[in-house]
Parts: C-alpha cells; sequence; structure tokens
C-alpha cells in the first residue's frame, strides 16, 4: 500500500507551554516529531504527530484555523526545511518566522535513488548509516542520547514512509526568492556531513536579511547541543 494511501493527512497536536507564541516544529528524514524532545524554545508547540510532506499545507492551515492561530513561527530540520519554506511562501501573512536547520538548496536524486537502492536491500543498516553521519565523532555525548531514546523505534520505521520522504526530497527545492520579505534565520553546523556547511552559506548570500548562525564542532542534528538554546537567540557565553 501506497504512503499518500497509507496516511492521506498530517495531524498536528499544540503543546500549549505558557508562551506568547507559537512555532511549528518540522522533522526531517526518518525521524518524526520525537525528534525535538530536546528542544526547549520560547514558544508554544505545534507538532505534526502524523506527517506527511504532501499534506502537510492543507492540514496545517486547518489545524491553524481551530486553534485561531494567526500568524506562526514555521521550524524545518533538513527535509523539514523544504516543508516550512514552501509554506511560508505560499502563506507570508500567517509568518512570523522562518528558522531553516541544517538545509540544502536541493538534494541530487542520484543520490537520492542510491538511498532508496539501500533502504530496499538493507533497511536498518541503512538508517544505522544516517543516523551515525548526523553526528560528529566529537558529539559522543548527542548521539548517546539518540540512541538511547530514539534509535531503536527509529530503525523500525514504515519502509513505504521512508520511500514517501525520498519522492518528496527529489523533486524539492527551497524556494527562497518568496521568502525575501520576511523574517528568516539559518542554522547550521560547521561539520554537517549531510548538508554542507558551503551550500547553506550560499543560500544566505541570496537573502540579505536572514540570520545565519554556524555551529562549530557540530553535524547535522545541532538542536541535540545542550546549549542549543542559547545559540537560537544569540547568547553567547562569557
Amino acid at each position: 500500500m501506497g504512503l499518500q494511501m497509507r496516511y492521506p493527512i498530517s495531524e498536528f497536536k499544540l503543546f500549549n507551554r505558557g508562551k506568547q507564541d507559537t512555532i511549528v516544529l518540522i522533522p526531517g528524514w526518518a525521524t518524526d516529531y520525537r525528534i525535538f524532545e530536546r528542544i526547549d524554545l520560547d514558544f508554544n508547540y505545534l507538532m505534526p504527530t502524523k506527517f506527511s510532506p504532501f499534506s502537510f499545507e492543507r492540514n496545517l492551515l486547518t489545524t491553524l484555523k481551530k486553534n485561531d492561530l494567526d500568524r506562526v513561527s514555521v521550524l524545518g530540520w533538513s527535509l523539514g526545511g523544504f516543508t516550512a519554506s514552501d509554506f511560508a511562501a505560499k502563506h507570508p501573512d500567517k509568518i512570523n518566522e522562518v528558522v531553516l536547520i541544517s538545509v540544502r538548496e536541493k538534494y541530487e536524486r542520484e543520490n537520492i535513488e542510491k538511498i532508496r537502492s539501500s533502504l530496499n536491500e538493507n533497511k536498518k543498516a541503512c538508517l544505522y548509516k544516517f543516523y551515525n553521519n548526523c553526528f560528529l565523532r566529537n558529539e559522543k555525548g548527542a548521539l548517546f542520547l539518540f540512541k538511547r531514546n530514539l534509535l531503536a523505534g527509529y530503525l523500525k520505521a514504515d519502509l513505504d514512509l521512508l520511500l514517501e520522504g525520498l519522492d518528496y526530497l527529489s523533486d524539492s527545492q527551497l524556494r527562497l526568492q518568496e521568502l525575501k520579505g520576511l523574517k528568516v534565520k539559518f542554522i547550521h553546523g560547521e561539520g554537517d556531513k549531510i548538508a554542507p556547511m558551503e551550500e547553506a552559506l550560499k543560500l544566505k548570500e541570496n537573502l540579505p536579511q536572514a540570520k545565519f548562525i554556524s555551529i562549530g564542532k557540530t553535524g547535522h542534528m545541532p538542536f541535540f547541543r545542550p546549549d542549543f538554546k542559547k545559540i537560537f537567540y544569540g547568547v553567547k557565553d562569557e
């Protein structure tokens, strides 16, 4: 059964944390909303408990209306960056800020097809390699937390869901020109193996108003850092 038939909708849950503003947290490939469990930002969280990038826009609009949310910020990590930027480009009147973490302008189809073949051949081995590549050697603590709390569940991910994500990535490209009137922030690990920072810096060049935060000695999942909140708000340690 195809993924779009199995999960025709995205479903959202609002986590009211007593904050003034709300941010939509959009996960990347081969993960879900639980990937953000360590994030502590000054927002209420709106998370997709079921996530299909193909139905995200339609279902988020319905959810915003249901919860009387006129404007939100959107935070997209990796694959979620395409979803976040696409929604913001289509509905700028509903956006306070766009936060893009560990993003690329696009992924090469040849590489995506290699991942597709690897998934079909040995799903667990493919995923294990991907998750390990999200962290640098010096990020042993972050990798340990990921493995302890999330790895076992993620290795059981539905193959069709994973393939749907690759289908989405193969046709996705950041719509930067349509974000020029919005507040945009890039956050990127300098050692990211999956989305090289050099590419992200080129994206920033096309958005003069955007803020770019680079994080040294950090890979593809910078929000696992214990100081991520300070980094997010630009607070420097003395």
